[in-house]
C-alpha cells in the first residue's frame, strides 16, 4: 500500500479576525486523484495555495512525506490555474523546455550543449503526450483555450512534481473540449503516477475524474458574523462508492452544480 504523500493535521487559515479554513484533516496516499468541491468562498483555493506553498497555515501542520512542507513553491509541487499561465512571447517548445531550465538551471535560467538537447527532446516527448506536436512551434496566441490549457499541464508536468495540483483548470472551456481535457489528464495520470489535487466548481467532474471526492464547507455559521468560522472537509468520499442520494445531498449544503 502506498504511503501518505500529504498530511493535514488541525490547520486553520485565517486573515486577522476572518476564518477561512478550520479544523482540516487530511492524509492522502501518494498517487491519488483528490477532486474538491464546495460553495464559492468556502476556502478550496485557499487549500491549493497552502499546498503550493503560497500560504501557510494559521494553525497547525501541513506535512509533505513526513517534513514540513517548505513555506515558499518548489519544483515537486506543480499548478494549473482556470486562467492560462504561459508566457506569450516564448512558442510551446520554449514555453515547455523553459520549466526544466528553471529547475535544472537555477542561477542563470538556462541549459546548453548536451543537457540542451536532452531538455529539448524531454520537451517534445510531453508536448507529444498533450497532442501539441503539429504546434510546438507556434506562439500561444495562436492556439485555441484548449491547446493552451494542454501546454500549461505540459509545463507543469514536465518538472515531474510529486504533487499537481489543478485550479478550475477546465471551467472555461467548451463542454465538447472539457470532455477531451478530462480524457488527457486521466491518461497523464496514470502514466506519471502523480498524486493530483483538483478544484472544480462541477460536480458531477468532480465525481467522474478522481479517485475520491473532498467537500469544503461551513458546518457553523454566525448570521450576525458570517466570517467568524470557517470551512471545513465535511465529506471525504471514495468514488465508486457513491450513489444519487449521496450526490443530490452534497448539491443540496454546498450549492453546487
Amino acid at each position: 500500500m502506498a504511503d501518505n504523500i500529504i498530511n493535514v493535521s488541525k490547520v486553520w487559515k485565517e486573515y486577522g479576525d476572518a476564518v477561512v479554513l478550520e479544523r482540516l484533516n487530511l492524509d492522502v496516499k501518494e498517487g491519488e486523484f483528490c477532486t474538491i468541491v464546495g460553495a464559492s468562498g468556502c476556502g478550496k483555493t485557499t487549500f491549493l495555495r497552502m499546498l503550493l506553498g503560497e500560504e501557510i497555515p494559521s494553525r497547525g501542520n501541513i506535512l509533505l512525506e513526513d517534513s514540513p512542507l517548505p513555506e515558499e513553491p518548489t519544483h515537486d509541487r506543480g499548478i494549473v490555474f482556470q486562467r492560462y499561465s504561459v508566457f506569450p512571447h516564448l512558442t510551446v517548445l520554449q514555453n515547455v523546455i523553459l520549466g526544466l531550465e528553471f529547475t535544472q538551471s537555477k542561477f542563470t535560467g538556462f541549459l546548453f550543449g548536451k543537457a540542451k538537447r536532452i531538455a529539448v527532446n524531454e520537451a517534445k516527448e510531453m508536448i507529444a503526450a498533450v497532442g501539441l506536436s503539429d504546434a510546438r512551434n507556434k506562439l500561444p496566441s495562436a492556439l485555441s483555450g484548449g491547446m493552451q490549457q494542454r501546454l500549461a499541464i505540459a509545463q507543469s508536468l514536465i518538472k515531474k512534481p510529486k504533487i499537481l495540483l489543478l485550479d478550475e483548470p477546465f471551467g472555461a472551456l467548451d463542454p465538447g473540449i472539457r470532455a477531451d481535457m478530462h480524457e488527457l489528464i486521466l491518461s497523464l495520470w496514470d502514466q506519471t503516477g502523480t498524486t493530483v489535487f483538483m478544484v472544480t466548481h462541477d460536480l458531477k467532474e468532480g465525481f467522474s475524474l478522481g479517485t475520491r471526492l473532498l467537500v469544503f464547507d461551513k458546518v457553523r455559521h454566525d448570521p450576525q458574523s458570517p466570517d467568524r468560522y470557517g470551512a471545513s472537509i465535511t465529506y471525504d468520499i471514495p468514488l465508486g462508492m457513491t450513489d444519487e442520494k449521496i450526490l443530490n445531498k452534497i448539491k443540496s449544503t454546498t450549492g453546487t452544480d
